[in-house]
């Protein structure tokens, strides 16, 4: 059987490498930071990690999670409800929970699993989902796995919203969902006006903060924060994988009833190990150091306005962006590899984005910017793309 199925494999795979869209791994050999080096000892600033806040090696989290495994072990060997819940897990909990003002938290393995084991405990086919066109694929596939109606509005367009919100009052229950930073554009979701639509016309929100918690807001406390509604929204889905440390494990976090029914039938949570003690001791210390000084979230958002500024007047075209995702658009899928080839030689690190990471026709390089990137390192990266970016015809 496997001979058949291997020659259809093989050609599927050389029609993935003919189109350009073939994706290779690239190592790295030193600890996630802002400066790297990749295997066969090649120095490189990095850009497309989301380190938001440079934490990945911070001393503090490396310290906590040394510490913790050291007076709670290495892993947990079970499921929360059986024997997987150690204090350090309801700790972390609680402390997510004060970060957004929410009732309550429960935590997950990644955010992607927060996402895919969202929906189906808390609606049935009588209910409605109203999801924006530019989710991320993990809240694409928990509604999949969700019998309620859906439905879809154009990525931020909240009249498309209202239009989707109205035919959506045939059913009983309807959650709008939608990121809080799109992670391909660096746009952030109008949330006070889906607010508005969802006191209007019934509807629980739900938001991703994956890339938006730590980025946004003045004290990058995320979306909520940015339009003035912190503890206003029922749900708030998120990661410790990015600005919170960069290592694994997600959220959700929300109304008190509908986190103690995720607790009784989420799947991703009722059958998956809970996070190690040390991951959890990490997050614990992160949210410490985000609440003790602002100090990163400030040099953050002056990092970007930096880059984003430079890189405009370079005549690089950028997608709007409120958050430390910079899309340079190039459009052409071999173009964008290409571009990420000869940045990487010129000591950038960075990645192309392409189909069907992006819709067709919308490669990119995805540039992001941390905290822990120094002026020097940015200026570097500017001169590089504007190097490459005439080598390839991108600027004149």
């Amino acid at each position: 059987m496997y001979t058949d199925f291997q020659s259809h494999l093989r050609t599927t795979l050389a029609d993935i490498r003919d189109a350009g869209l073939y994706k290779t791994e690239r190592v790295i050999i030193t600890p996630q930071s802002s400066a790297i080096q990749v295997e066969g000892g090649k120095d490189v600033i990095n850009f497309c990690a989301n380190n938001y806040l440079g934490l990945a090696d911070n001393p503090e989290l490396i310290w906590a999670a040394k510490d913790r495994m050291d007076a709670r072990g290495y892993g947990m060997a079970s499921v929360r409800f059986i024997c997987g819940t150690q204090d350090t897990h309801k700790q972390l909990e609680r402390v997510i929970s004060d970060f957004f003002g929410t009732e309550d938290t429960i935590l997950y393995a990644a955010c992607f699993d927060a996402n895919g084991g969202l929906f189906e405990p808390l609606l049935t086919e009588q209910d409605a989902i109203i999801s924006d066109a530019l989710n991320h694929a993990s809240i694409i596939d928990g509604v999949r796995l969700c019998k309620a109606v859906r439905y879809r509005y154009a990525n931020g367009d909240m009249a498309d919203l209202e239009k989707q919100l109205q035919a959506a009052q045939a059913q009983r229950f309807r959650i709008i969902a939608t990121d809080g930073v799109f992670s391909m554009d660096g746009n952030v979701c109008p949330l006070d006006k889906i607010y508005e639509l969802a006191n209007r016309y019934n509807a629980v929100v739900m938001v991703d903060e994956s890339h938006s918690a730590g980025v946004v807001g003045q004290t990058g406390h995320g979306v909520t924060e940015l339009y003035d509604l912190r503890g206003k929204i029922e749900i708030i889905t998120g990661t410790l994988g990015k600005a919170f440390g960069g290592s694994v494990g997600g959220f959700t976090t929300g109304k008190k009833e509908i986190i103690d029914l995720l607790r009784q039938r989420s799947r991703p949570y009722l059958f998956s190990n809970s996070i190690p003690p040390m991951i959890a001791a990490a997050g614990i210390k992160t949210f410490e150091i985000l609440t003790r000084s602002n100090i990163l979230q400030d040099r953050l958002h002056e990092n970007t306005a930096y880059f984003v500024e430079k890189m405009k007047a370079a005549g690089f075209d950028i997608k709007p962006t409120q958050s430390a995702i910079c899309a340079v658009m190039l459009y052409d899928a071999v173009l964008s590899q290409r571009f990420a080839a000869a940045l990487q030689e010129e000591g950038i690190y960075v990645t192309g984005f392409y189909y069907p990471v992006v819709p067709k026709g919308q490669a990119r390089i995805r540039v992001q910017v941390s905290a822990a990137h120094t002026r020097e390192q940015l200026d570097r990266g500017i001169a590089a793309f504007i190097k490459v970016g005439k080598q390839l015809s991108v600027l004149k």
